[in-house]
């Protein structure tokens, strides 16, 4: 320990470096390549974590959209093509016979799926926006930010089917003055004027949220459209240790038999299961990490093998040198140590430059990405994993050097000196 604060070490191992400038640089060009890979990789896997959380924040991971098509076998007497309609009561019996199902909010909808918008009016303004129908469950599955003093639908709204809304951010801006409290205020859907108690922010990126929004109760919707028990599509979300795949089968089979459909009929009830896609995505994530892992380790044990080949040339090159000192009194420890610093020094210092080139890329590849629809953002790679193949690289530096050391301290100073 005390050899490796020790002045003349040091200068010792900078000349060496210094003499041979092109054989250090091959030498530490494996170790960085490993080191490099393994950040850049690693750096990747969680950018693209991040991007994917990014998109859908405000979804819930195990969440399964569900919604009815047309039928594509004959079943029970009625014909092929028959038109599935889903209906509030499939409510209570999804819940009985998937009791994975966490929240379930049926929705209706006018201005999306090719439906008539809404006619908004408000004075003299007016618009064309999307209008739903919902339950509180809702935001269970797909969160909505209230601005302050604002709130969603609740369960009092449900059951006296009040006629109040949550209007966007847009809708807000194009129908009420800028410095308009629009809390409070009235609008005017489809010629029924409904108070606004809430302003929902927009969610960038995100594919379920759009600035111009509207949300009502479902009962109210239903009343308003005269929808009856008639629904457009099912929010769903699972337990977070429930199979949603599992769970996205048992809840086509059970619509399928709610409604008299084929079992073997894949078209009549559609689907669309974010948690499925989550899962591959942060599985190839976790694949992509253990591969870094995998190549990076590989490649640094390559390169750290390398060193320990140029520092057996070293030593030989180097074997008067040895002796001379061997000579003059240096112990067999001292050889050894300096030879595994060495060793050390190389090693650490590749590493560490590799990873500041990984990190620059990251960083480049960052702000290439900004602002993008590719799901992809912050590739950062956590403290503990570069904390991790720094040791590593510390670890295979001095294993690595002991094989030169020992060759170092197995030339007797005698034999030493006489060689030319």
């Amino acid at each position: 320990m005390k050899q490796l604060f020790d002045r003349d070490t040091w200068i010792e191992i900078f000349q060496s470096i210094r003499k041979n400038k092109l054989r250090t640089f091959l030498t530490m060009i494996g170790v960085f390549i490993g080191i490099y890979i393994y950040i850049g990789l690693s750096g990747a896997s969680k950018g693209l974590d991040n991007g994917f959380e990014r998109q859908f924040k405000s979804v819930a991971r195990n969440s399964i959209f569900v919604w009815a098509q047309s039928t594509s076998m004959p079943y029970s007497g009625f014909k092929i093509g028959r038109q599935i309609q889903l209906k509030l009561p499939d409510v209570e019996a999804l819940k009985k016979q998937v009791p994975e199902i966490m929240a379930i909010a049926p929705r209706n909808v006018r201005g999306v799926f090719g439906s008539n918008p809404g006619l908004i009016t408000r004075g003299l303004k007016s618009g064309n926006y999307s209008v739903f129908g919902d339950f509180p469950e809702f935001t269970k599955i797909a969160s909505k930010k209230i601005y302050d003093g604002g709130r969603f639908i609740n369960d009092d709204d449900i059951e006296q089917e009040r006629k109040v809304c949550v209007i966007g951010e847009r809708t807000q801006k194009e129908l009420f003055d800028e410095d308009e409290d629009p809390l409070g205020g009235y609008i005017t859907i489809d010629e029924i004027n409904f108070q606004v108690v809430g302003v929902h922010k927009f969610v960038p990126n995100s594919p379920f949220d759009n600035d111009s929004d509207i949300y009502i109760p479902f009962t109210t919707y239903r009343k308003l459209y005269n929808t009856g028990d008639n629904l457009a599509w099912f929010a769903i979300a699972a337990y977070d240790d429930a199979d949603v795949v599992k769970v996205e089968e048992d809840i086509k089979a059970t619509l399928r038999r709610i409604h008299r459909v084929d079992p073997r009929d894949e078209r009549a009830i559609g689907s669309f299961n974010l948690g499925e896609i989550f899962k591959r995505i942060f599985g190839f994530s976790a694949g992509l990490t253990f591969l870094s892992l995998i190549v990076g380790a590989a490649t640094i044990l390559a390169g750290v093998i390398g060193i320990g080949n140029i520092l057996l040339i070293s030593v030989k090159e180097r074997t008067k040198e040895l002796g001379v000192r061997r000579a003059m009194g240096a112990t067999p420890g001292e050889i050894k140590n300096q030879i595994i610093i060495e060793s050390l020094v190389l090693t650490m210092l590749a590493g560490i430059i590799g990873i500041i080139a990984g990190a620059g890329t990251l960083r480049l590849i960052d702000s290439l990405t900004q602002g993008g629809d590719f799901p992809y953002t912050n590739p950062t790679v956590p403290i503990p994993y570069v904390l991790g193949s720094l040791f590593l690289m510390v670890v295979l530096g001095i294993l690595i050097g002991l094989i030169p050391a020992q060759r170092a301290v197995s030339i007797r100073p005698i034999d030493a000196l006489r060689e030319e």
